[in-house]
């Protein structure tokens, strides 16, 4: 057999192998995308992609691109609702646009876009930074010792085999991942609620919209709870079908059980409410809902990350989102491991970050579930609501990686429009100006960390590119205020540093550490914390 040297392989090509392919593109790291399918995504699937995933492709140069093509496909800041049907009664308007409220907590909006439209230009992406993807092909064995990783990949047209020698390994495939079970990690959580179906479907639904722009519908009637997604014409979308009531009124959960066309179709004109619409079934996908999150979301030299690593119900639309956290916080951590910059203790940070966060995250999408479709599965041991921008840009990180500054009262989760850059959290969006251009603190995250310090912080940032330079590790330093305006004067209030105070951001937009006035060893002080930051 051939046998092919590559830094990190990922198992599984779609919309969480690929981003993670080009995050460690973006860290200089090139990787082998293995995808049992013969190319990128064909049916829609997540559709709602929230403001800290588009943080994370801003920073790679692929904002544009989704913000276009996603125009083109859905109408964007749409509602999202509740009818018993689409033509019939409204029960409750959720939001009456998705992104109103959101705009002053990131430079990025909420984009409605399917996988079968992204994946493409992650691929795209990916490739250009320096990633290999291998379609039609699949890992059939991993055997790791102490210095790497051996695969044997095995092409599912005339099944010839290839051996790969990587460094690291991810598992990104799938919620029945295989890589999961070669590792022997369980899952662990609600389990499965629901064995549900996915309907698309072609028909003339412009005529049922009335002039609504709405971008998820759901749908709670007698016969089925679900929700509906429409593109942009309103003459193709899917239903979703979470769960549906027997003759006597009982709520079944086994909805897939039964997935013939005619059922399907039966289900589409009732969510739709007209009997009599001509409905066309282009693809049916049985799925099942559940809340898990794996036992570990890394074994060794190999990771986890998206549905591999967790899985949560549609409601709340987290799952693909949270996935993308993963890729980024993984992606900067194997970069610095391999360039030398970073100890191999950084990489166990992995799990002790993400997993609280998509532990967390799961159980907010539960809660969303049982709320508005599954009342009777039992409400006692709910996690209690917490809204959408908070899981999405609220969560808090704590690991050896976060230098902590005695601000930390526990919980899982910060107000995103309150934030102080605490460290652990999301560094705050607020408006700077660099050149006569508005740009966000997101636009100045480069491959490195990143010092910002107040107005009066010139000594800061003298003091981490020289800490930079001493450890060998990337640093871009500005005061705001000086070389980056702050229009508003409102950096010093938000990021709690005062004139000349700062703070050091990880490569993953997450705050690591902050401090006060300058002290007479502060080029020492920002060594300590990048050595901290790094494991090193």
């Amino acid at each position: 057999m051939t046998t092919e040297d590559v830094p990190v392989l990922i198992v599984g090509g779609s919309l969480v192998g690929l981003s993670t392919a080009a995050f460690l593109g973006w860290h200089g790291v090139p990787s082998l995308v293995v995808e049992r399918h013969r190319g990128t995504a064909i049916h829609p699937r997540a559709a709602v992609f929230n403001q800290r995933a588009i943080e994370h492709y801003r920073v790679i140069g692929l904002e544009p691109a989704i913000v276009d093509v996603a125009r083109d496909q859905f109408l964007q800041d749409g509602a999202i609702m509740a009818v018993e049907t689409l033509a019939g009664r409204e029960i409750d308007w959720y939001e009456r646009n998705i992104n109103a409220g959101y705009e002053e907590l990131s430079a990025t909006r909420r984009v409605f876009i399917t996988q079968n439209v992204l994946e493409p230009l992650l691929r795209t992406r990916a490739e250009e930074l320096g990633a290999t993807t291998r379609y039609g092909a699949e890992v059939v064995s991993l055997d790791e010792d102490d210095d790497g990783v051996t695969a044997v990949v095995r092409e599912r047209d005339g099944g010839q085999e290839s051996t790969v020698r990587a460094a690291y390994v991810v598992g990104a495939d799938g919620s029945r991942s295989p890589t999961r079970e070669r590792l022997g990690l369980a899952m662990r959580g609600r389990g499965t609620f629901s064995n549900s179906l996915t309907i698309y479907f072609r028909a003339d639904v412009a005529p049922l919209l009335r002039d609504r722009a709405l971008s998820v519908i759901y749908v709670f009637n007698e016969r089925q709870q679900g929700f509906i997604r429409l593109e942009r014409a309103a003459d193709a979308g899917f239903l979703a079908v979470m769960t549906a009531r027997d003759e006597s009124g009982q709520r079944v959960a086994d909805v897939a059980g039964d997935a013939g066309e005619e059922r399907c179709r039966a289900f589409v004109r009732d969510a739709l409410g007209d009997d009599d619409l001509a409905v066309e079934i282009e693809n049916i996908q049985a799925w099942e809902a559940s809340a898990d999150v794996a036992q570990r979301l890394s074994r060794g030299r190999t990771f986890l990350v998206g549905d591999a690593a967790h899985t949560m119900p549609p409601t709340g639309g987290f799952g693909g989102n949270t996935g993308i956290h993963d890729a980024c916080n993984l992606a900067w951590k194997l970069g610095a491991v391999l360039r030398g910059v970073a100890g191999e203790r950084l990489l166990d940070t992995y799990d002790g970050e993400r997993r609280p966060v998509a532990t967390f995250t799961a159980e907010q999408a539960y809660t969303r579930y049982v709320a508005r479709l599954a009342p009777d599965l039992g409400t006692d041991d709910l996690l209690a609501f917490v809204d959408d921008a908070t899981v999405d840009l609220g969560y808090r990180y704590r690991s050896p990686a976060i230098l902590d500054d005695g601000e930390d009262d526990g919980a899982p989760t910060v107000d995103p429009r309150a934030q102080s850059a605490l460290p652990g959290t999301r560094a705050p969006h607020l408006r700077l100006e660099r050149d006569g251009t508005e740009i966000s603190p997101v636009d100045l995250i480069g491959r490195g960390f990143l010092l910002l310090a107040g107005a009066d912080g010139a000594r800061w940032c003298a003091a981490a590119r020289a800490a930079g330079a001493r450890l060998d590790v990337e640093m871009t330093a500005a005061a705001v205020g000086r070389e980056i305006t702050d229009p508003d004067g409102r950096f010093a209030e938000i990021y709690a540093t005062g004139a000349d105070g700062a703070v050091l951001v990880r490569p993953d937009g997450i705050v690591a550490w902050r401090a006060g006035a300058y002290p007479d060893d502060g080029e020492d002080r920002v060594a300590a914390a990048l050595a901290r930051c790094t494991c090193s």
